[in-house]
């Protein structure tokens, strides 16, 4: 018996949800689920319920739930001085202090932050300053962006076109003209079971060459590009992937973006997946971890190379032709400045790496022999599990089946919380950075008991 039917009755009738079966939903067809509290890797629901959050919101709230140290930086910015905006230079400690913190965390060769508030809008403020980059050069052909099939970037128009998945292309007359696809760095979906990791990374860098070709390099601004693969599967790119598609991108003087909104900050066990896989990005993508999701905050970190050009824009052109509202909105900055400290007082990169290499093997050692388990996969704290009808010959399940749905559904029975990715019958994890080893132990107990319910 639901606790407050009314609740649930204006939610049906008022709230429109993202990523949702709309008509059922507003015909009470599937649930309401209010959360009303956390604390570490725990939520709350109205109903009193605790359930283990082992996919951290989406990907972001990093440190954990229910952190006063943030909350009350908040509080204290939100009484000090709520609101003002970052336009013709104006900041406030907040935003300019946060904004050396992650410079002062940032791969080397980077510059200055821009600040949106979430990973579509940093997305977005990309792509502009790519265009007008190679505006100020001289370069008005150079526009097309490539991104990868099953990547994930945003829900705009823009980023819309750039995330690789089906249902956000579906309808919506997506994607747009100057967004170009190339193959995803999946090996498990590899066309040739023959190839080795090292084989399908040059694969997929000839395919990207091949693309690059086709379409004429003086047409081509920027490659973007998650260091691994977020809701397109949790996939980490095989062996010499990025070493590869690099050697490409400067050859062609084709700009990368590296988008770590899901891997900045911690979750690889890095400070920034860049680091972990040797990119060297002409602009970063931030979110998510950036708060831990306390305030809605995101970045765009531009290296030296592009600051120089616009610099020389603006100095050409007179003030830049960009800005948002709530650009460097100060209490999400507070809670920026909040969380980076509360990453490094608590050591949750490094329990990132030590923790995400224990949920690794122990999701392996409980699952890999099971028969429809075609692989086991991760770095740091991403993981995933990936189910098929037929392990030797990488048979697919028949989507209507929707086995990955009902795994994750089983396992929220058992208090857990996982996501169903699309576009497969794939179960992810992405837990707070903070959980501990018993913790995990506790995710891979109830999920091997789920499997069991649904696939014996």
């Amino acid at each position: 018996m639901l606790t407050n039917d009314q609740l649930s009755a204006w939610d049906r009738e008022n709230f429109f949800h993202a990523s949702t079966a709309l008509g059922a939903h507003a015909r009470g067809e599937t649930p309401t689920r209010v959360i009303t509290g956390g604390d570490g890797v725990y939520i709350t629901d109205r109903e009193g319920r605790r359930l283990l959050d082992a996919f951290a919101g989406l990907y972001c709230v990093n440190v954990g739930y229910g952190r006063a140290e943030i909350a009350d930086a908040i509080a204290e910015q939100a009484r000090e001085l709520a609101y003002y905006h970052a336009y013709v230079g104006h900041g406030t400690e907040a935003s300019i202090t946060l904004s050396k913190m992650i410079l002062d965390r940032a791969p080397a060769g980077m510059s200055k932050v821009y600040f949106g508030l979430g990973g579509s809008d940093a997305n977005e403020t990309n792509i502009k300053l790519i265009w007008y980059y190679n505006n100020i050069l001289g370069r008005p052909e150079k526009k097309k962006i490539i991104s990868r099939w099953r990547g994930y970037h945003g829900s705009g128009l823009m980023t819309g076109s750039l995330t690789g998945l089906k249902g956000f292309h579906d309808k919506f007359d997506l994607p747009l003209a100057q967004v170009i696809h190339t193959e995803a760095p999946y090996y498990f979906r590899r066309s040739d079971a023959a190839m080795s990791e090292a084989d399908f990374s040059a694969h997929c860098a000839a395919e990207l060459e091949a693309l690059i070709e086709r379409e004429g390099a003086d047409t081509i601004a920027a490659f973007i590009g998650e260091p691994v693969l977020g809701t397109g599967g949790l996939v980490p790119p095989p062996e010499g992937y990025w070493a590869a598609i690099q050697k490409v991108l400067e050859r062609h003087d084709i700009l990368l973006v590296a988008d770590e909104v899901v891997t900045g900050f911690g979750r690889l066990g890095t400070m920034f997946g860049s680091d972990h896989f040797g990119l060297k990005p002409d602009l970063i993508t931030i979110a998510k971890g950036l708060t831990s999701a306390y305030a809605p905050l995101s970045g765009s970190i531009v290296g030296d190379k592009m600051w120089k050009v616009l610099m020389q824009g603006t100095d050409e052109n007179g003030p830049i032709g960009h800005g948002w509202t709530y650009s460097a909105h100060p209490i999400g900055a507070a809670a920026g400045v909040a969380n980076l400290k509360l990453i490094d007082d608590l050591d949750l990169v490094s329990n990132a790496g030590s923790t995400g290499a224990y949920f690794q093997a122990a999701l392996n050692d409980a699952l890999v022999e099971h028969v429809n388990v075609g692989q086991v996969r991760g770095e740091g704290l991403m993981a995933a599990v990936e189910f098929v009808a037929d392990r030797d010959s990488r048979t697919f399940f028949d989507p209507a089946e929707k086995i990955g749905p009902r795994v994750v559904a089983a396992l929220f029975d058992e208090g857990v919380i996982a996501r169903a990715m699309p576009e497969g019958d794939i179960t992810g994890f992405a837990p707070p950075l903070c959980i501990t080893r018993d913790e995990v132990d506790h995710v891979v107990g109830k999920f091997t008991k789920a499997v069991a319910s649904v696939l014996g």
